[in-house]
């Protein structure tokens, strides 16, 4: 066993984590051959439609390989505690999950770094792939920092960048940081792990941008807005949460319908809002300086379809956007 092997073998990692978007990052740590000797995540929720009892997706990964598992409800129980420290971790990683008490993120010898997903000190906070499309960034990145009492203000340590191409969404940049997460926080673990990581502190520019969490309300398309901004807030949060927007049917009814691909044709355009369809394939909405064509799109309680297949089940001509903003 070789140098590097060896230190890796003898540092004991608890691995912090919930979503799919931290398992590769577990799963390289492990490939590395680190000792990961405990996972913390989020107690089983319910989800789905049958509100099945369902695990984490770093619970299921972990139980597969057989990784002792803890689920606290509150961060600061005594047990949890108690039970975290009888890991008699070196290091802790944290990978999309939440929020941690100096209890916890002071306990290891080594510290506790967290790998997010932007250039740091830019978008700070729980949505930073959304933000980054909706405000049509051109590049993003990953960081890995120290925490300390503040939320994403710790010190860096290293960081990675990438281009925003045209075509990206939340889903599809989401799954590229994911994967470059895996050789991040590997090096991130030697470097701490060595003693030869060099953390620079983080300068706030005054202008840097946010990434709070997404609310429904930022999800509502305003078709008063420029066309590009338009795009990019349907970019960036699609497949999830979704953009979306209210038809009214000339019943009288109120549709509510989530849009997820579209395009901007720049042009010369009628009131921003207004519907032009052919009913069979197209389906455009005007907004500030030219139309919007909407390529799927899934109406409450339905699944996502093409344009195409929702025009041939709903004849659209004499509908209106409802509840238009502005």
């Amino acid at each position: 066993m070789n140098t590097i092997q060896n230190m890796r073998a003898n540092t004991r990692v608890v691995f912090m984590g919930t979503p799919e978007f931290a398992v590769p990052s577990l799963n390289a740590l492990l490939d590395a051959g680190y000792s990961i000797v405990g996972v913390v995540t989020v107690p089983d929720r319910k989800a789905g439609r049958g509100q099945k009892l369902t695990a984490s997706a770093v619970k299921q990964y972990a139980e597969e390989k057989g990784i002792p598992v803890l689920q606290p409800e509150k961060m600061k129980d005594e047990v949890f505690l108690q039970q975290l420290e009888a890991w008699q971790a070196d290091l802790f990683i944290v990978v999309a999950f939440r929020m941690l008490p100096k209890q916890v993120w002071g306990m290891p010898r080594l510290g506790t770094f967290n790998l997010h997903a932007s250039l740091l000190p830019s978008y700070r906070g729980a949505a930073p792939i959304n933000w980054a499309i909706i405000n049509g960034e051109k590049r993003t990145g990953l960081t890995t920092f120290l925490l300390n009492e503040r939320i994403d203000d710790g010190a860096i340590i290293l960081q990675e960048e990438t281009a925003i191409d045209p075509e990206d969404n939340a889903g599809s940049l989401h799954d590229r940081l994911s994967e470059m997460g895996r050789s991040l926080v590997v090096r991130t673990a030697d470097l701490l792990a060595s003693g030869s990581a060099q953390p620079h502190p983080q300068q706030l520019p005054s202008d840097a941008p946010a990434a709070p969490k997404i609310f429904k309300s930022d999800c509502e398309i305003d078709w008063n807005r420029p066309g590009r901004e338009v795009v990019n807030l349907v970019r960036g949060l699609s497949p999830y949460p979704a953009a979306y927007t209210t038809f009214e049917t000339d019943k009288g009814e109120f549709l509510s319908c989530k849009i997820f691909d579209v395009s901007f044709e720049p042009n010369s355009s009628p009131t921003p809002g207004t519907i032009t369809t052919d009913n069979k394939k197209h389906l455009k909405i005007a907004v500030k300086g030219g139309f919007i064509s909407i390529y799927s799109l899934q109406l409450n309680g339905r699944k996502r379809i093409s344009t195409e297949e929702f025009l041939r089940g709903y004849s659209i001509a004499d509908w209106s956007i409802a509840l238009c903003k502005g």
